[in-house]
């Protein structure tokens, strides 16, 4: 039977279960365009019709552990953060744990993006460690945007789009409100709201391996935990 043949409930039944079944085997969200062409073309939706697809499929997932999340790279079948502590004991690590000097420099270079190593240091009042951003780097949650025109032209730091991904977010918009920087306390504090049921466990785990930083550590930032 050809899917012209299948009737209209079931068609769109089946296509809800290709989607979840994309979404389980993929290693990442998928893009709505890459969901198109992997199911768009065969069962005649266009992108505005898949969204609400995505959307029925969504509403199944509306009273599981399991949650259909829209992030900046597309979308994703996920762990709900408030069972992130059940999974979290599949692992015997310790939560991971970040140094307030990397907290305050990536939340530096969330909200004043984009920004040059010499202005972290100046609202910090010590000097960025290199492990820090080389960390940062590695993650590929901050990225060079482009060079200051001043002399030297320093580097200029922004977030990408792997930030907004671990953190749960489909855009910058989403951030938690920082109307105005005033002290590191407050730009930790946002950042702690912000990581709430959002980094993946092995990206943390690996961040606080490489970062060495002398500063005592700071508050843990419990991990996510997707089905991929």
């Amino acid at each position: 039977m050809s899917e012209t043949d299948i009737p209209p409930r079931e068609t769109a039944g089946r296509i809800e279960n290709v989607l979840e079944a994309l979404l389980l085997a993929a290693d990442g969200p998928l893009s709505l365009d890459q969901l198109h062409k992997l199911v768009g073309e065969e069962f005649g939706l266009s992108r505005r019709e898949l969204r609400e697809r995505l959307a029925r499929l969504a509403e199944r997932y509306a009273d599981d552990a399991c949650e259909l999340k829209e992030v900046a790279s597309g979308w994703r079948i996920q762990i709900r953060p408030e069972y992130s502590a059940w999974v979290g004991r599949l692992w015997q690590d310790k939560p991971p744990r970040y140094s307030r000097a990397l907290l305050e420099t990536l939340a530096l270079i969330v909200y004043r993006q984009p920004i040059t190593r010499g202005e972290i240091e100046d609202v910090r009042g010590v000097s960025v460690s290199t492990n820090i951003l080389r960390t940062l780097l590695d993650r590929g949650w901050v990225r060079e945007v482009g060079h200051k025109e001043v002399p030297g032209r320093p580097a200029l730091y922004g977030t990408t789009p792997q930030f907004l991904d671990d953190f749960n977010l489909k855009s910058l918009d989403q951030l938690p409100p920082l109307p105005e920087v005033k002290d590191l306390d407050q730009l930790e504090a946002a950042l702690a709201r912000l990581g709430q049921g959002a980094v993946p466990a092995q990206a943390a785990q690996e961040a606080v391996a490489q970062e060495s930083a002398p500063e005592a550590p700071s508050a843990a930032v419990p991990p996510e935990a997707t089905l991929h």
